[in-house]
């Protein structure tokens, strides 16, 4: 899509986008990107988590970089896979929410992927996991540039089966009518059907193997893994290996289980003389359900979890490790996002950005130790069908107004794998600084009339570019969400 030449330079700059350099990379590092599925700030050892164990994973920050300012593009499954995978807020490639079976939508083919960008470099390109970006073969990961996929379509819990294991059959039940049986599938094709919990408790240990499987084919040459879990999604699955090992509960032994997952992956690298010249990305798609009680992680005390725009919605751990590149222990407080990944990428591994507009920045100085530089100075929360819900420049953070359907603070959550219920709450206009509220408690609007209006001016501009339902504004630039071809 083309655009206006004049607006797309007051968004570059704005953006920050202008940080972008030519790319230096003399060598082809292999890259593991691992993107777990509804795990919190809170969820381990190094930001909080008591009661379990996460060595492996917290020793990638201790041996790397620790992001602390770090969010998610969008609180939610398919948004937030496709703004990983492309570099651009969500709805700039048409997908909101979280895709479900009856949908005959999926990431366009004509944007290009990480893996689609990777392999112009000559990379091997896998994928083990949740995909979440299209069910049909149209949108699988074969045909967005991966060579290898095994994993699920999409969430674990869009299936018939309830809380308690049983399978649903009730006809008038929404599960019953609109979810097949979980297909477990591989390169484009059905392997397996997951009916019953059981069936998801080898889910970890079965994408391990394969990663590790691949580790080794491609050991020779450079390589893109992408590592999706199904976990901590609920429902909850774990190998019997790790049933009862924590004194957390199922969490707490789902987490141990990912841990020993990131350990088997490292050693892997040492024992194929890849440790070295392999860069491995550690993050979260979005918070925790936090409905979901005692089968949900923690937020790490930030308000509210998944499905708001809230910190505790958005706001994620992110640990890279790349020895010798990365110096150890650096903790970075910038302002950060999964859409920085993939243009960090292009200029690590020597190759050019796609050929349309992305909103991620370039974020390598701060991998490299520059942490006070700022590559990104704004960040724009939308959440459901386009709406724009919260602006935010380095620490500034300006709520709009807007209702957010599935509070937790004026509900008691569920339990053992039954979630609770949601409330309802009206955002009004509001100002925090995250500094000295990380929890977004007390609105500052009043003493900071400038902020407020530059801030406002930014949501003007992502008005403009993007759209805002809440205004029934439509953007400029957004491009089309991919449609079946029947």
């Amino acid at each position: 899509m083309k655009t206006n030449a004049i607006l797309l330079l007051a968004v570059v700059f704005l953006l920050g986008a202008s940080s972008w350099k030519k790319p230096v990379a003399t060598a082809t590092p292999n890259i593991i990107l691992i993107f777990m599925d509804d795990m919190g700030y809170g969820d381990l050892n190094s930001t909080g988590a008591l009661d379990y164990q996460t060595p492996n994973i917290d020793k990638l920050g201790f041996e790397g970089i620790r992001f602390t300012n770090f969010l998610a593009a969008q609180a939610v499954c398919s948004a937030s896979r496709a703004a990983l995978m492309t570099g651009c807020y969500p709805n700039r490639v048409g997908i909101a929410g979280a895709l479900n079976p009856a949908q005959k939508i999926g990431l366009h083919t004509d944007e290009v992927t990480i893996a689609e960008m990777l392999k112009q470099k000559g990379y091997s390109t896998g994928i083990f996991g949740k995909w979440h970006l299209g069910h049909h073969k149209q949108f699988l990961p074969l045909q967005q540039g991966f060579d290898e996929y095994l994993g699920i379509p999409y969430s674990n819990d869009m299936w018939p089966v309830g809380f308690d294991g049983k399978p649903i059959t009730d006809e008038n039940d929404y599960r019953k009518k609109t979810y097949p049986t979980l297909p477990l599938i591989e390169g484009n094709e059905q392997k397996e059907t997951i009916t019953d919990l059981s069936g998801q408790d080898g889910l970890t240990t079965k994408y391990t193997e394969r990663a590790i499987s691949f580790i080794k084919k491609n050991r020779n040459k450079p390589f893109f893994l992408y590592l999706p879990h199904s976990m901590v999604h609920v429902p909850l699955g774990v190998s019997a290996k790790f049933k009862g090992k924590s004194k957390q509960g199922m969490f707490g032994d789902v987490m141990m289980e990912v841990d020993w997952s990131v350990g088997q992956i490292m050693k892997t690298l040492k024992e194929n003389g890849l440790d070295k010249n392999t860069l491995v990305i550690f993050t979260s798609d979005n918070g925790p359900w936090l409905n979901f009680g005692n089968h949900a992680g923690s937020t790490g005390g930030f308000r509210e979890g998944k499905g708001t725009v809230f910190e505790g919605g958005q706001r994620v751990p992110c640990l890279m490790r790349w020895k010798g590149t990365i110096p150890e222990g650096l903790i970075c407080n910038q302002l950060t996002s999964t859409i920085d990944i993939l243009p960090t990428l292009a200029r690590i591994c020597g190759t050019n950005l796609p050929d349309r507009e992305i909103d991620g920045v370039d974020i390598l100085s701060l991998m490299k130790g520059n942490v006070n530089e700022a590559p990104r100075k704004y960040f724009y929360y939308y959440y459901a069908n386009n709406e724009l819900r919260a602006v935010r420049r380095d620490n500034w953070k300006l709520m709009l107004p807007h209702k957010v359907e599935r509070t937790y603070e004026t509900v008691l959550p569920g339990n053992d794998g039954y979630g609770g219920k949601y409330g309802n709450i009206e955002v009004s206009l509001a100002l925090y600084d995250l500094r000295r509220d990380a929890g977004e408690e007390y609105d500052v609007k009043e003493q900071h009339p400038d902020i407020v209006a530059e801030l406002q001016k930014v949501a003007e501009v992502a008005r403009e570019d993007l759209g805002d339902a809440l205004l029934k504004k439509e953007g400029k630039n957004a491009r089309p969400v991919g449609v079946l071809k029947e």
